[in-house]
């Protein structure tokens, strides 16, 4: 595949010179969704960035944002781009003190913000803030007159012709810095990585070609902005002419899914987990013979998921058993989800397989994918043609993958970063000698192509045995577990694995009644040496055929489910295993 060398401003140009849709962008207003045209898009894209000029923002500034996924970060991302600035995404979850180390660090001369909540987060550390001039407000409503608004930078924009976004958007080249992304830093100060154009564009365009999005689809988003997988995946939707539906909030997102009914959508493996759990639970908790018919219906997918992944045709009789398991199981399933999904995206974390299969099996296929902020980010993923689950698919049209020696994943293409900001030797770290990127997980290429992913290398577990332990697929199969929300396997220079448990607390009464006990709080719960007992026989349960080096010998009951506030998960949901030791020491030390 020829991959033409564009930036992400000809992507959105491209976009809305070919397409004229009514509804664009969904976003809620008022209580209700409202439709925003591919006229307004355009307008306001182009308006923004001329005002941005008219401030004095030129080629090669450092622009933060700081907010939720929404039209507004969308609209801002591309002025700021289009000025031939550089986009400096925040997470708004983060901390004041890690806020201020990004600002600070990658030298900011403008930042966004999105709300009242962020501006006075801002306000804790806005006299150590070093090279910020402009303060820009996504809402109207503002604390003082040094304040600007998105709504005015787009008043001064439309004084001026828009002839002079055309002149100044030839400046940009495929090669020009795009955007520097901080890592979530689960280790460590957070390292900024450089991301150029074509970076971006590259992967945008392949994914484009490969996945079959199109101007037909609604996609529906509220994973972070700040992160590069939902912004590239969201170019992918402007590349296509897809409609893309904004969540309220992350709280919000199943009673949306349910209002704007969208085809695809984007996520991390937990949200695909819980839902598998629940669904589970429910059907198996269920009548003896709803109970019969689940089972059966199930039965008849896993014979449809095996015919399709060995590319064989489905014989006529499974196509009218799926049908009949599609009306009687399958279809009450979606409609809880919209009732429009033709397919999820799935990145971040490992996918459990079972998981994976089971979404596949009600008819919604989960594609997972691979890759990392430096690599813009897709390495690998499932297509429609090409796919097979308990992998994250082959490498992609451009990519080159191989193993090193120790497992760890090597890769080379158009979509790697350039670096680290101002960290010459850390860049290194992570460039081979003949330029391969160092991954840092672990993994394989099957016989057929296919990549599959054990676990992080730092994340390896040794043993005081020596014995080298990958948690992750563990974990991922005790989570399937009803009465288990979150777990976290411990055991890296100990006598024998444990695991932390985080209880489906909603279960508090029933694991009660298997026990024969009734709890005053969930101090008494966790606490209690039978429930203890309990919940490492449900572990066991689920790892049944493991080496004795892997068996959970013992496990520690937590009170709390993880959050990011809490600082155990990274702003893309994954557990940052290093804190969680260090917070849960007492705990874990008990367990020895």
């Amino acid at each position: 595949m020829i991959i033409p060398k564009k930036t992400m401003v000809d992507n959105f140009i491209e976009s809305v010179d070919k397409f004229n849709k009514e509804k664009h962008i969904l976003r809620k207003h008022k209580k209700k969704y409202e439709a925003i045209s591919t006229k307004q898009f355009r307008k306001d894209v182009i308006r923004l960035a001329i005002g941005l000029k008219q401030i004095g923002v030129k080629p090669g500034d450092k622009v933060n944002i700081i907010g939720e996924t929404s039209y507004e970060w969308l609209v801002t991302d591309l002025a700021i781009l289009s000025v031939g600035a550089i986009t400096v995404p925040i997470y708004p979850t983060l901390p004041a003190d890690q806020t201020l180390y990004i600002i600070n660090d990658s030298e900011s001369t403008t930042l966004f913000y999105s709300t009242k909540a962020q501006w006075e987060k801002i306000k804790t550390i806005k006299s150590d803030i070093k090279k910020i001039k402009h303060f820009i407000s996504f809402i109207d409503e503002i604390p003082s007159e040094e304040i600007l608004t998105l709504s005015g930078l787009k008043e001064l924009g439309e004084e001026r012709s828009e002839e002079e976004y055309y002149d100044f958007i030839k400046q940009i080249g495929p090669d020009d810095l795009a955007t520097i992304i901080y890592t979530s830093g689960t280790t460590g100060l957070p390292k900024g990585a450089m991301l150029t154009h074509y970076n971006i564009f590259s992967n945008t365009y392949v994914t484009t070609e490969i996945m079959d999005i199109s101007d037909k689809d609604t996609c529906f988003s509220f994973l972070p902005l700040s992160h590069i997988l939902e912004r590239m995946v969201t170019q992918v939707y402007v590349r296509t002419g897809a409609t893309i539906a904004y969540a309220e909030s992350i709280e919000k997102v199943a009673k949306n899914i349910t209002e704007v009914k969208p085809t695809i959508m984007v996520s991390v493996p937990r949200l695909f987990e819980r839902v598998y759990t629940r669904i589970m639970d429910k059907a198996l908790s269920g009548s003896p013979s709803k109970k019969k018919i689940f089972l059966w219906a199930m039965g008849v997918g896993e014979k449809k998921l095996k015919l399709d992944m060995e590319r064989k045709k489905t014989p006529i009789s499974l196509k009218i058993k799926y049908n009949l398991a599609d009306k009687l199981v399958f279809g009450k399933a979606k409609h809880a989800l919209g009732g429009n999904f033709r397919f999820f995206i799935s990145g971040g974390a490992a996918l459990p397989k079972k998981v994976g299969e089971f979404f596949y099996q009600i008819g919604i296929p989960i594609r997972e994918g691979y890759g990392l902020t430096e690599t813009s980010p897709v390495i690998a993923v499932n297509t429609p043609k090409d796919f097979k689950v308990g992998t994250v698919g082959k490498p992609i049209p451009g990519e080159e993958v191989k193993i090193a020696e120790d497992g760890e994943i090597l890769a080379k293409g158009p979509n790697i970063m350039i670096g680290y900001y101002k960290k010459e030797e850390e860049t290194k770290e992570v460039f081979t000698e003949d330029g391969w990127f160092k991954t840092g997980d672990i993994g394989f290429l099957d016989e057929e192509g296919f990549l599959a992913i054990t676990d992080r290398k730092k994340a390896i577990i040794v043993t005081l045995g020596g014995k080298n332990v990958a948690p992750q697929p563990i974990e991922n199969r005790i989570k399937q577990n009803p009465f288990i929300s979150n777990v976290v396997v411990i055991g890296n220079e100990r006598k024998y694995l444990s695991a932390l448990i985080i209880p489906e607390f909603d279960k508090m009464e029933e694991v009660g009644a298997v026990l024969g006990k009734s709890f005053k709080d969930r101090d008494d719960f966790v606490n209690n040496k039978d429930v203890q007992k309990f919940f490492l026989r449900e572990v066991k349960k689920m790892v049944p055929d493991l080496a004795d080096f892997e068996v959970i010998k013992r496990v520690g009951i937590l009170k709390e489910e993880f959050s990011i506030d809490g600082g155990e998960l990274t702003p893309t949901l994954k557990v940052k295993r290093t804190f969680v030791e260090k917070k849960y020491k007492k705990i874990i030390d008990a367990l020895y």
